[in-house]
């Protein structure tokens, strides 16, 4: 069951945790969550938890719960209730509605065969070509994502992790989508209305999310709202070098082990050595007092193997 919530902190601080229930935690799932955890907690701040299951295709019934349930086994309690972006597409739809009202939208028709073709290598990933952007509406019914419109500019985020940030926004960032062909609001979107609705200050997540933050940044500057302070985590990696996920068949954490991963993943984070024996409470009471964020490495990739 989930802890009573906690009073408000005299922080502020209020911290997130937003899994995709399309399967299981594994062990990079696990190693973002306790950083958030621990930040939080160690700023006297509040920790939050959002399912991400806007896109329902690739959440699996009792995904959902299971994940609650390996959190908890893990000692990793929220503050509050947790936002469903399922419950929230109205909101999404009717923010999506204003940026295309202010003419910042356009319909994207190209395909995934012709993206793969024409997107340019980006440091974060493909960056659209631009294709679209003087097309206009086709008078033919034909299924269309819509893309936000970017102006050029530089861009610059400083994260406490990985140092000084910068971006160009259409060189490597590109337009984006914001509402895909199949009419589901793109994570880009909903994620900024998300976190201004739980009030998120900070956001510590995967350096694989870099991009996104940057993209974050530009929509919430058009929606006129806050922007949380973002820092980025290594990335952890199996012995092939690929990012661990549900995708790459990443194993799902062991409940019966959960000392052991927590263990593991301050390992990885840089952390003290916690005390040996000690039950996942204590352990955790005992990292979160010694957290240290400046003691994260800073390397893109953290490979899994201990």
């Amino acid at each position: 069951m989930n802890l009573p919530p906690r009073p408000e902190p005299p922080s502020g601080y209020r911290g997130r945790f937003a899994p995709t229930p399309s399967g299981p935690l594994h062990l990079g799932s696990l190693l973002t969550a306790l950083a958030s955890w621990l930040d939080a907690r160690a700023a006297q701040g509040r920790w939050l938890l959002r399912i991400d299951d806007l896109d329902r295709a690739r959440c699996p019934p009792g995904a959902s719960d299971l994940i609650l349930r390996q959190l908890e086994a893990h000692g990793l309690y929220w503050d509050e209730s947790p936002r469903w972006q399922s419950e929230h597409v109205e909101e999404y739809q009717q923010a999506f509605a204003e940026l295309e009202r202010r003419g910042h939208t356009y319909a994207c028709y190209c395909t995934r065969a012709l993206l793969a073709v024409e997107s340019r290598a980006g440091p974060d990933g493909p960056v659209y070509s631009g294709r679209c952007r003087l097309i206009g509406a086709r008078p033919e019914a034909v299924a269309a994502s819509s893309r936000l419109r970017l102006e050029p500019e530089a861009l610059e985020l400083v994260d406490p992790i990985q140092g000084t940030l910068r971006r160009h926004s259409t060189r490597d960032i590109g337009d984006f989508v914001l509402r895909r062909a199949d009419g589901v609001i793109g994570y880009q979107l909903a994620c900024v209305l998300d976190e201004a609705a739980q009030g998120i200050t900070e956001v510590l997540r995967g350096a694989d999310l870099i991009g996104s933050s940057f993209r974050q940044r530009l929509l919430q500057r058009e929606l006129g709202l806050r922007s949380p302070g973002y820092a980025h985590l290594p990335v952890l990696t199996g012995a092939d070098g690929r990012k661990l996920s549900k995708q790459n068949g990443a194993a799902a954490l062991d409940p019966d082990q959960p000392a052991s991963n927590l263990r593991h993943c301050l390992q990885l984070l840089g952390q003290a050595e916690p005390e040996p024996g000690l039950p996942v409470e204590q352990l955790l009471l005992g990292a979160s007092q010694r957290w240290l964020r400046s003691s994260v490495p800073p390397r893109v990739a953290l490979q899994a193997a201990s």
